[in-house]
């Protein structure tokens, strides 16, 4: 099993920790991600300590606002690590605005001009934006992964675009079934599977930190929604990982 998206220098516990009791769950690769430079150097130092955990690096459209949003040349730079796989997470958040909008929606652009520059897929953060969230994505010919889906609205694009749709704890929730629905309709090899650790936790965890561990939860969620058996489900989930983020 795979955690396409776990915050691992933001959780409580130490990410060593994390990433053992994930192993003994089954999960073997967790896609870490750093939203903003120090939390993209701590990110990197994880993966260096574990083969296993590999790493997403971006300035969080919440930053759009702070001086790394200004420091492009030095996320680049830390892109060129190994284990950096995504550019991300990047996008629009119109729900919270602790940034103005068009901090945010040029920031957004100069990330996804970075992930063209470097060939690598970018990871989308979108609440309340969809309109522009689409619009900004339309040019970008690259690998798109759309984190924690819980925008329907965006179904249509993600489908006519072949982007891959990564679903969260919250897919799990008694009352989410228009995310269930969502998930049904895409397609097996452009779905994907993630925390958000310590965000998020699902059904079974609520209330609680979420950590790698349990996105075997959420896995077990989807086969049921979309009527697959869980062992399969769980290979396809990991082989859509591995062709997404270019994973050995």
């Amino acid at each position: 099993m795979t955690d396409t998206h776990a915050h691992l220098d933001a959780c409580e516990e130490p990410a060593d920790e994390l990433v053992a009791r994930a192993r003994e769950a089954g999960v073997r690769t967790i896609v870490s991600v750093g939203s903003g430079l120090e939390s993209c150097r701590e990110t990197l130092a994880i993966a260096a300590r574990h083969e296993a955990v590999f790493a997403a690096l971006g300035i969080h459209p919440h930053q759009a606002a702070d001086a790394d949003a200004d420091r492009l040349a030095e996320l680049s730079e830390l892109l060129d690590a190994d284990s950096a796989v995504a550019v991300g997470e990047t996008g629009l958040d119109y729900y919270r605005d602790y940034a103005p909008r068009d901090r945010q929606l040029a920031l957004f652009e100069r990330q996804l001009e970075l992930a063209t520059e470097l060939g690598k897929p970018v990871v989308v953060h979108t609440r309340a934006a969809s309109d522009d969230t689409a619009a900004a994505l339309e040019p970008f010919v690259g690998t798109v992964v759309l984190h924690c889906f819980s925008a329907p609205e965006l179904l249509s694009v993600a489908l006519d675009r072949g982007y891959y749709v990564s679903f969260a704890g919250n897919v799990t929730y008694p009352n989410a079934e228009e995310l269930r629905d969502a998930a049904r309709a895409i397609p097996a090899d452009r779905l994907l599977v993630e925390t958000d650790s310590p965000y998020l936790s699902p059904q079974p965890r609520r209330g609680r930190p979420n950590e790698p561990a349990n996105v075997v939860h959420t896995a077990a969620v989807l086969a049921t929604a979309r009527g697959t058996d869980p062992a399969a489900l769980s290979a396809q989930l990991d082989a859509n990982a591995a062709a997404a983020f270019v994973l050995p």
